[in-house]
């Protein structure tokens, strides 16, 4: 990417539907409710042959104390710091107005290029503010409509001489690199592992993914429910590339009503599909609540790769007892998670981070495993022999074959004579010793049972017809 461009502006003023536009995804929640947008959001953004990151920040508030907002609005500016160009956006429609005024002032002072875009100025209702918007002093305010894609190409003239400034600086410092000839390829970072981080409002899953990154990357607080969106993270973790999701937290499905919680939770549950590792947080003072338990059950259903991590661990007082409490509850609750890691974290001390890494880590390569065929065969003979299936009716049951047909997670296809007739209890029986024997402790494993094929069903019906053929035919 050429350059960064944080997209800033009062709430309400269309920041996020551009930067749905630019990114060509709907990766941002969109509401007519002003404040959707809390955390920064990262994405690569195309306009044009430009390309570039684009930051979707929370609305600018006047509030600067220790509140919600005022947090909010230390976030917003921390992105005006960090990015290239500040692309402030107002409403055409609502004019320009004394928090305009002064967030223009803000951005004098701390950006050192600033576009200014007068946003929903289709027709003539926005004539009259995109006429006030020179006095704010940013230069010629470019008329755009971020919902219907009007002004795109006048923005893209404004974007791209500073677009070949920054090109010009990027391309000087990689000139000054020495490239040493004894480079490997086998340093070449793996591709990242994809972490979805879960769990109830207020379990500290924000605050989780700003102690990993070592910056406070997310917006935290003692409020319930701050993070909306699910937050895609890039980072190295212990030297390893990840990429973690933070969503929002997940209420029972009876208690959410409003909209915009509505679309938070969808998010949410969308990040799990992208994610190869889901890490389900618990709060140790009230762990394994229903809702836990159903978006355990959710990820694994989504044949995601679990871990269990319990935080706040730093408040408990009696650790021995409450540990024997939590794998007893986690036995007990959670049997189709049986040997998942469960490890106890604090997310605002970090304790315990090191060790979750490691869990991570180990649950996403026994996600991967693949078993040769052999192996499986081997395998199967053995349990056969050591436990035949029932017969049912008096029909014996053969499984003649097993192999595995793909990873992430394991899948397995048992070849057995009369398929539908395997109880449900013997393929329990069997998917238990495969993470017993090949070591897949806790990784959802799916097996299918199919039939395999007669050998006599075509010389069966060639038969039947030949004497249909040669039999004399009743006149009359």
């Amino acid at each position: 990417m050429s350059f960064s461009l944080a997209l800033v502006g009062r709430p309400n003023v269309g920041k996020s539907t551009l930067f749905n536009r630019l990114v060509g995804k709907r990766l941002a929640l969109v509401d007519d409710q002003p404040g959707v947008t809390r955390d920064l959001r990262e994405g690569a953004a195309r306009l044009g042959p430009l390309r570039f990151t684009v930051i979707d920040t929370a609305g600018l508030e006047e509030a600067t104390d220790d509140s919600l907002q005022g947090r909010m609005r230390a976030l917003t500016e921390r992105a005006v710091d960090m990015a290239d160009i500040c692309l402030f956006m107002v409403d055409a429609r609502a004019g320009v107005t004394a928090a305009d005024q002064g967030f223009a002032d803000i951005l004098r002072k701390r950006a050192a290029h600033v576009v200014l875009v007068a946003n929903k100025a289709e027709g003539r209702a926005g004539e009259d503010g995109l006429l006030e918007a020179y006095s704010l002093g940013l230069g010629e305010p470019i008329a755009i409509s971020s919902e219907h894609g009007e002004g795109m190409v006048e923005l893209l003239d404004a974007l791209a001489p500073l677009a070949e400034q920054f090109e010009a600086v990027r391309e000087e410092a990689v000139t000054d690199v020495v490239v040493s000839d004894d480079d490997d390829d086998e340093d070449a970072p793996d591709k990242p592992i994809q972490i979805a981080i879960m769990g109830r409002p207020n379990a500290g899953k924000s605050t989780l993914v700003n102690k990993i990154i070592g910056e406070d990357r997310l917006l935290t607080g003692p409020e319930a429910g701050i993070t909306r969106d699910s937050i895609a993270v890039t980072t190295r973790w212990e030297g390893q590339e990840v990429r973690i999701f933070d969503t929002a937290g997940i209420r029972k499905k009876a208690r959410v009503q409003e909209k915009l919680e509505k679309l938070s939770v969808a998010d949410g549950l969308r990040a799990v599909k992208f994610a190869e590792v889901v890490v389900l947080l618990l709060d140790v003072q009230i762990p394994f609540e229903q809702q836990d338990l159903r978006l355990a059950d959710l990820a694994e259903r989504e044949g995601r790769a679990v871990v269990v991590a319990v935080n706040k661990w730093d408040l408990e007082g009696d650790k021995a007892d409450k540990l024997k409490e939590l794998r007893e509850a986690f036995g007990r609750l959670l049997p189709q998670l049986r040997g998942a890691p469960m490890v106890m974290v604090s997310a605002l001390t970090g304790k315990g981070l090191d060790r979750l890494h490691q869990a991570i880590v180990s649950a996403h390569e026994v996600w991967n495993t693949r078993v040769t065929t052999a192996k499986l065969n081997a395998w199967l003979k053995g349990e056969v022999q050591a436990h035949p299936p029932p017969a049912p009716g008096g029909r014996r049951l053969k499984l003649r074959y097993m192999t595995q047909v793909k990873t992430r997670p394991p899948s397995f296809v048992v070849f057995c004579s009369i398929p539908e007739a395997l109880p449900e209890a013997y393929k329990r029986f069997l998917v238990g010793g495969l993470r017993r024997d090949f070591n897949m402790p806790g990784v959802p494993i799916r097996l299918f049972i199919r039939g395999g094929d007669n050998p006599y069903a075509d010389k069966k019906v060639t038969r039947i017809q030949k004497f249909r053929k040669n039999a004399p035919r009743r006149e009359g």
